[in-house]
């Protein structure tokens, strides 16, 4: 246990010195605050379609079906988000979670898993729920 414990403080500490470098977007869209992570290696196509959650609540509600809880999602610099037009496995959105730093450890612990390249994973986008 102590070694997942220092391993998720680790992936948490490189995710928050990675996010403290990286321009953002953010909305309030309902009662939801929504931040895009701008990370270079996103594509057009990518960052496109991250800006639909930022932007529209019906792809809001698909990202975070039940508005309940913080979500994040975290993708890998080396896979990306979108490939060929289609979601890479790495990329992964949590969501329900019940605070921002489980919703962000989670992701990046679940992408960390998947991914098929060296570059650690990071956030690319979050959601903190209204009140």
């Amino acid at each position: 246990m102590r070694v997942l414990t220092i391993a998720m403080a680790g992936i948490l500490a490189a995710g928050a010195v990675q996010a403290a470098d990286v321009p953002t977007e953010t909305a309030v869209l309902g009662r939801s605050q929504v931040t895009l992570y701008l990370h270079d290696f996103l594509t057009d196509e990518e960052k496109a379609t991250l800006r639909l959650v930022l932007s529209n609540e019906q792809a809001l509600a698909i990202f975070v079906p039940e508005n309940k809880g913080f979500a994040a999602m975290a993708a890998s610099p080396d896979d990306g988000f979108i490939r060929g037009g289609q979601p890479v496995a790495s990329a992964v959105a949590l969501a329900g979670l019940p605070d921002a730093a489980t919703a962000e450890a989670e992701a990046l612990a679940a992408c960390s898993t998947a991914k098929t390249g060296k570059a650690p994973c990071v956030t690319v986008l979050t959601v903190t729920p209204g009140k």
